[in-house]
């Protein structure tokens, strides 16, 4: 018996490999939560105290959802005001490539996640500006 040897090796890469979920939803809770109790052994039913914790680990979670999601409105805000405090205000910044620079912050753009501030020709992300003075008086 001969066996032929192998020309080439082909990888498929028609579909990406599914993702695992990193986090747990309410509705994912639920269902397994009612998946459990459906399934449950009826000699040892599922412990009454054990499924108010279950429960309570479901409040808690929709808790600190929306706690966290309270805190990055209140950081775009915080973001948003501050950028538009600096228009008129000499601002220094080095850009991400590395190139510095300075002068008046004439304008803001929100369009992004990060406010970007107008400085003579250049476009700043907020995050690059590394320091702020009032302009002297002429």
């Amino acid at each position: 018996m001969t066996v032929q040897p192998v020309g080439a090796a082909t990888l498929q890469t028609g579909n990406a490999a599914r993702q695992p979920v990193q986090s747990l939803d309410s509705d994912t809770f639920m269902k397994l939560l009612v998946t459990q109790l459906k399934y449950q052994d009826p000699g040892a039913p599922m412990d009454t105290n054990q499924m108010m914790a279950q429960s309570v680990q479901l409040s808690m979670m929709e808790k600190m959802t929306e706690l966290s999601t309270g805190a990055k409105e209140s950081f775009s805000l915080q973001m948003r005001t501050a950028a538009a405090q600096i228009v008129g205000s000499e601002v220094a910044y080095t850009l991400p490539d590395g190139t510095a620079g300075s002068g008046i912050a004439s304008a803001v753009s929100f369009t992004t996640g990060v406010p970007v501030v107008t400085v003579g020709n250049s476009k700043v992300p907020l995050d690059s500006i590394s320091g702020i003075s009032v302009p002297a008086s002429t």
